[in-house]
């Protein structure tokens, strides 16, 4: 009979390796706290070139260019949101790279559609809307669901 090999368990630590050390898993948790202080800053940062993004489409008009420069951002806040303490914003940055992925039409997205994705972010780092459990985050998401869906996106 042959054993297939096991390549979960190497993976976490129950190999030849020995099993993560529970020190190590403490110091890097105590690493994240200390930089925590700093997610709100690195968040607005982000939103913040979102935003400048946003605006050269706006001067400039869509272009391939500029609105793959504001899907990159758009991407970025979708991997961030939730590292920072915002799951919202990772959702709806996540439905803002969904309405613009297909550059074959990124260029005919409607702009107050973009708009409103980016102004919902804006507006769940200003309230503090964390999550879509929030009454607000809510409608929010599902306004914006609805939106990409009458689009065929």
């Amino acid at each position: 009979m042959i054993q297939p090999s096991n390549a979960l368990r190497l993976k976490v630590g129950g190999g030849r390796l020995g099993a993560i050390d529970p020190a190590a898993i403490a110091k890097a948790e105590a690493a994240l706290k200390s930089l925590s202080g700093n997610f709100t800053q690195w968040l607005n940062d982000e939103i913040t070139k979102l935003d400048t993004a946003r605006q050269a489409v706006r001067a400039e008009g869509p272009d391939a260019a500029n609105m793959e420069s504001l899907y990159l951002r758009a991407h970025d806040l979708k991997g961030l949101g939730a590292t920072y303490g915002f799951p919202l914003i990772t959702r709806i940055a996540g439905l803002l790279c969904r309405l613009i992925d297909d550059k074959a039409k990124r260029l005919e997205t409607p702009m107050g559609l973009i708009d409103a994705h980016i102004d919902a972010i804006k507006a769940a780092v200003r309230d503090d809307i964390k999550t879509d459990d929030h009454p607000v985050g809510k409608i929010l998401v599902q306004e914006l669901e609805s939106r990409i869906r009458e689009l065929g996106a």
